[in-house]
């Protein structure tokens, strides 16, 4: 049926009226542009922006596609904007046997550079523009603009053949520039139904709907369209920071979902539906539901799985384990399985959903109680919930429920402990899917908070050499990382001599690691080193205690975020250090004891210096009791991250007795 709806579409030219600027027509005013106008720190700006989405019929092949026209002109003003001049555009294609993809074409690219009082134009080459293959899913088409140089102006324009023909191109008004216009008309036919929705901080200039008459011809009848334009003028920036999902949750954007396709026949084919409809659709589909049933790939495997082993929790590790070492995830995401339950097993390789279907099956087999959880990572956004929009999913795992208690589990990385996500699935919320009951919101977190305990023995000598013994702790999310960066390197050794090359001042003799495979349990790193602390005059050296990952930067430097800051996990870190001076010396001046709080109880920061029979004892905790801060919270977490910085400026002056 959607076939045969789309051979009767004959698009007019009703598009021609469309408001573009002309290629290369360079206002006397846009020549002159004075970035203070609008931003004294951008490296550049968007002087215009102009895009386009409508329909065309190719009668060729007697299929429907979209076309995606995009049309640019930017001011570059000093060297920090050539990136400006690097261009990549995504283009889409399945992958699948169909081998339908999308199509760049009509690109036309210049740069305008003022030479002895007159501008010139530098026409790109077809050699500037190469495109790589960036997974069977997705090519980048990338291409630079030649001659580029301070206060050139660059120009390029393209359009993008597509034959998703139900994915209408959304537009986003923010980017790194700032933009002095930005203009989106999208032309929809009088028999697509969309959802509409805006968002972002900064309001539209324009939010026009007009009436396009005779744009279509159905079966030799004329038919209507409605051209929708939504223009946004002196975009600001959109900077991005630490501690955010992606981007594109929070730029001003206007999206299209599809909601519902009307038929000659008079028939109506709906697309936004129920979670209902979603639910039997998910549980009846092959590559979903089909997969969470085949317990009998595992049935005469969990028995030794689960040897020994009596309660279910232990029963549920078990398994967990032996996916996460008998499966290699192949790096790609998605929902659905791109093979089956069974073909993952034989092959040990496969994509999220077909190692997590394996999971789930495999639980399922040992008789425990398993859903699935679909998200959408925090790379890909946050999902709509007033509606089922299933493309906003792009990644599915496992929840176990035992005696009460709710695991979250993705078993495609071998170094995250039972319970645990992978910071890429701690977005939001999730839709679980049962094959017993109905669906239902459940919040995406962290299952435990991450630590990191630092333990520091030393002792100094007349020379001023500090040696010393560091033992650390780490779990939850914190360990994660170091077990992957420690995986990163060909052996810990490598690991360690890296880490020693990044230490200065500061030469590791031996060193012990603990439980880098064990990730149920802490990561421990014990190390011993030697140091000299500086000598700046005779008998007297300085001294910083704030060596042991020491906050040299705020990573909040905005002047105002409206976004929330999302850490993932709540974290702890303390420090203890503990070093015998010799009979002969002591300590003159030390840094002053603080104590910080955020407000509602969202963390602190203690420091503590005390001396003691010729011992220097400091001690730091560092503690952030939620994982996300609002946009309200924003200047308490950086100016809390200024009075840390400066706190760790302090020295310890270290002075010989006479």
């Amino acid at each position: 049926m959607r076939n045969l709806f789309i051979l009767l579409f004959i698009l007019l030219p009703f598009y021609a009226v469309s408001q573009e600027f002309v290629f290369g027509k360079i206002t006397t005013q846009e020549k002159e542009f004075n970035r203070d106008e609008i931003d004294s720190n951008a490296n550049a700006v968007y002087l215009n922006e102009y895009g386009t989405t409508r329909f065309s019929y190719e009668s060729e092949t007697g299929n429907m596609k979209l076309i995606y026209d995009y049309h640019v002109r930017i001011k570059i003003f000093n060297k920090e904007g050539f990136d400006a001049a690097n261009v990549v555009v995504p283009i889409r294609r399945t992958g699948n046997q169909n081998n339908q993809r999308e199509y760049l074409v009509d690109l036309k690219a210049s740069t305008f550079n003022l030479q002895r009082d007159q501008w010139e134009e530098t026409v790109m080459s077809d050699k500037a523009v190469f495109v790589e293959e960036k997974h069977k899913y997705l090519l980048l088409t990338k291409f630079t603009l030649p001659n580029v140089a301070e206060n050139s102006i660059i120009e390029y324009k393209y359009s993008i053949e597509t034959p998703y023909v139900f994915n209408f191109r959304p537009w986003v008004f923010q980017a790194e520039y700032p933009k002095l216009n930005s203009t989106y008309v999208a032309f929809i036919p009088g028999n697509y139904k969309y959802n509409i929705s805006f968002k972002g901080f900064y309001p539209l200039a324009v939010n026009k709907a007009e009436l396009g008459t005779a744009c279509l011809r159905i079966a030799g009848k004329d038919m209507d369209c409605s051209k929708l334009t939504y223009s946004m003028k002196n975009v600001p920036a959109f900077l991005e920071e630490d501690y955010m999902t992606s981007p594109n949750n929070y730029k001003s954007a206007i999206n299209f979902e599809l909601s519902e396709v009307y038929y000659l026949s008079g028939g109506v084919q709906k697309y936004t539906k129920t979670w209902n409809d979603v639910e039997k659709e998910l549980i009846t589909d092959r590559e979903f539901g089909s997969q969470m049933k085949r317990k009998e790939v595992f049935k005469n495997i969990i028995p030794t799985i689960t040897a020994g082993l009596t309660t279910d929790l232990q029963k549920a590790m078990a398994i967990f384990e032996y996916i996460k070492k008998q499966v290699k995830w192949n790096d790609y995401y998605g929902k659905y399985c791109e093979t089956s339950v069974k073909e993952v097993v034989d092959k040990r390789s496969g994509n999220v959903a077909d190692i997590n279907f394996a999971l789930i099956s495999a639980m399922a087999a040992a008789e425990l109680d398993v859903e699935a959880v679909i998200l959408s990572t925090r790379d890909n956004g946050m999902v709509n919930k007033l509606y089922p929009v299933l493309t906003d999913f792009n990644y599915v795992i496992a929840k176990v429920n035992i005696d009460g208690n709710s695991y979250l589990l993705d078993a495609t990385e071998p170094l995250t402990p039972f319970g645990l996500l992978p910071l890429r699935c701690i977005n939001d919320q999730g839709r679980v899917i049962s094959l017993k009951k109905s669906s239902y919101w459940i919040d995406l977190k962290a299952g435990k908070k991450s630590s990191t305990n630092y333990s520091l023995i030393g002792k100094m000598t007349d020379d001023g050499k500090i040696t010393a013994k560091m033992t650390s702790y780490a779990t939850g999310l914190h360990a994660v990382n170091i077990r992957k960066q420690m995986k990163g390197h060909s052996s810990i050794d490598e690991y360690v001599e890296k880490l020693d090359e990044r230490l200065t001042n500061i030469k590791i003799k031996n060193f012990k690691i603990s439980n880098v495979d064990s990730v149920e349990n802490a990561l421990v790193e014990e190390y011993d080193f030697e140091f000299n602390i500086a000598d700046t005059e005779q008998n007297s050296n300085y001294l910083n205690p704030f060596f042991i990952n020491p906050i040299r930067k705020n990573p909040f430097k905005l002047n105002e975020r409206n976004f929330p800051v999302d850490l993932g996990a709540a974290s702890e870190e303390r420090i203890t250090i503990d070093i015998s001076l010799p009979d002969n010396f002591r300590v003159k001046e030390q840094p002053k004891d603080i104590s910080l709080a955020l407000p509602n109880q969202g963390g602190r920061y203690l420091l503590q210096t005390r001396i003691e029979a010729n011992r220097l004892m400091v001690n730091q905790q560092l503690l952030f009791n939620k994982a996300i801060y609002t946009s309200d919270e924003y200047h308490y977490l950086k100016e809390f991250y200024n009075r840390i910085i400066q706190a760790q400026k302090s020295d310890v002056l270290i002075t010989k007795s006479e």
